[in-house]
């Protein structure tokens, strides 16, 4: 489905930015002043033409004017709203979308105040349970993880400027794929940053480095997949500092630790880049149809950086297949998750219970394959499997997850893991999470939906012991 795309607050914050007149921008554009007008009151959607001189004569990148960030900020908008309004009738899915369209920069000024109570909420349930607090630290109400999530989750996770300058260093140092990237690495570090890189065993640290020597300590024992990411953070976050440092500032956290969380989410983005240069993993990924234990091998990475990787391929004009990516920890806690599809994640509250993710955690080492449904009616191929991160010392646990990934179905030909799978067939009725899931008919429901009342049959009782109303 192609969303008609309404982006008249962008253009009019645009065209008042740079102090143009209606009818002066209008010429600029090379469009009728009477339709420039219809598209800022949002009474027009653009065409492909009016977008590229839009791009053209305002001189920003493609993104900016980000249909499915317009989605993602309807979802967000829906989520929030049924949670405030929990007892009320839920607004409609119309009006929601209008508000959006005509007032993006209020929308989020509104999301924002939503967090801020939700984790006040949740920083009162904790004092509550006599689980202490310093209230004089003075931090944000959003937490620093939650801030840099949401972040990239505006961003598409793609972040253009690195990610082509990382593409750039690759073609310096002579990375291409996986082979003998460690060693190039290593000689870059020596010959270039006057950095020695030392092996040593030192617990769970993984990357230790000392300015005053010059030496980037690495565990030896980390598989050799990681070892070389590690190299690659380093040179990425010291070569690419300035465009890291840009980008923080442009972003204006309400933290000190945001930034630093951010700082170091950027110098791991800018790795993966590094190892996976665009242009040729994303030849690759298609060539291989995404199979991530291909893509692994080829390119000398763990299957958890192939899954991030695929999730960033977003460059305007050469996009790939667009995938979700999730990480989520053995109790079902969400650690990592990226969308660049319709699918939606909670942002509160746990997932769907009968997404596969959950599956997995009973199935390691397997790949476990679901043809799954979302409320809305989009189809989804869903992918997920269990892997184990082994500290190679009795002493010391592993550190298990499940990694998650997948595309609409409409796409789902372009990945080997619908080989076998009927794309028309049944699909599982899954949603984001009970807490907003319109479903009536689910017998794995844990509380009611927010924005429903409920009545509880005084001579009845089902798998679930309420019942829904409109």
């Amino acid at each position: 489905m192609k969303y008609k795309l309404f982006v008249g607050p962008q253009v009019r914050a645009l065209r008042e930015a740079r102090g143009w007149r209606l009818e002066a921008c209008a010429r600029h554009l090379g469009i009728s002043p009477s339709y420039l007008s219809q598209i800022e009151a949002n009474q027009r959607p653009v065409t492909d033409r009016v977008m590229a001189s839009l791009t053209d004569g305002f001189g920003v990148p493609p993104e900016t004017f980000d249909a499915d960030g317009e989605q993602r900020l309807i979802a967000d908008l829906r989520e929030a709203a049924a949670e405030s309004g929990a007892g009320e009738a839920p607004i409609a899915l119309s009006e929601l979308r209008q508000a959006v369209r005509q007032s993006p920069a209020l929308v989020r000024r509104f999301l924002d105040l939503h967090r801020d109570n939700h984790s006040l909420n949740e920083r009162l349930k904790l004092a509550e349970q006599a689980v202490a607090l310093d209230e004089a630290t003075g931090t944000s109400p959003l937490l620093p993880y939650e801030e840099v999530r949401d972040f990239f989750h505006f961003k598409d996770n793609y972040i253009d400027a690195i990610d082509r300058a990382a593409e750039e260093l690759a073609q310096e140092i002579g990375i291409q794929d996986g082979r003998a990237s460690d060693m190039l690495l290593e000689m870059h570090l020596r010959e270039r940053l006057g950095v020695n890189v030392r092996y040593d065993s030192a617990g769970d640290v993984m990357r230790r480095y000392d300015p005053a020597t010059r030496v980037l300590s690495l565990n030896a024992v980390q598989p050799a997949a990681t070892r070389a990411f590690q190299m690659a953070y380093h040179v990425a976050s010291t070569v690419l500092a300035d465009l890291i440092e840009r980008e923080l500032e442009a972003a204006r956290f309400r933290s000190r630790e945001a930034a630093d969380v951010c700082r170091m989410g950027l110098g791991n983005y800018a790795a993966g880049a590094l190892l996976m240069p665009y242009a040729r993993f994303a030849a690759q990924a298609r060539a291989r149809r995404h199979d991530v234990e291909q893509l692994a091998a080829q390119f000398g990475a763990s299957l958890e950086q192939v899954c991030h990787r695929l999730s960033n391929l977003q460059r305007p004009g050469a996009r790939g297949v667009p995938l979700y990516f999730v990480r989520l920890d053995f109790a079902g806690n969400i650690t990592k998750r990226h969308s660049a599809t319709r699918f939606r994640f909670a942002r509160f509250g746990g997932a769907c219970p009968l997404w596969n993710v959950h599956e997995a955690v009973s199935a390691p080492e397997r790949f476990l394959v679901q043809l799954a449904e979302m409320p809305d009616g989009v189809r989804y191929l869903c992918v997920a499997r269990a892997v184990v991160k082994r500290s190679e010392s009795y002493l010391e646990p592993d550190r298990r997850y499940v990694l998650g990934f997948g595309c609409e179905v409409e796409h789902a030909h372009e990945l080997v893991y619908s080989a076998g799978v009927d794309l028309k067939g049944p699909a599982t009725p899954i949603g984001v999470s009970c807490r907003i899931c319109e479903r009536d008919d689910c017998a794995q429901r844990a509380f009611p939906p927010v924005d429903r009342p409920l009545s509880v049959p005084r001579h009845e009782r089902r798998s679930v012991p309420f019942r829904l109303g409109g």
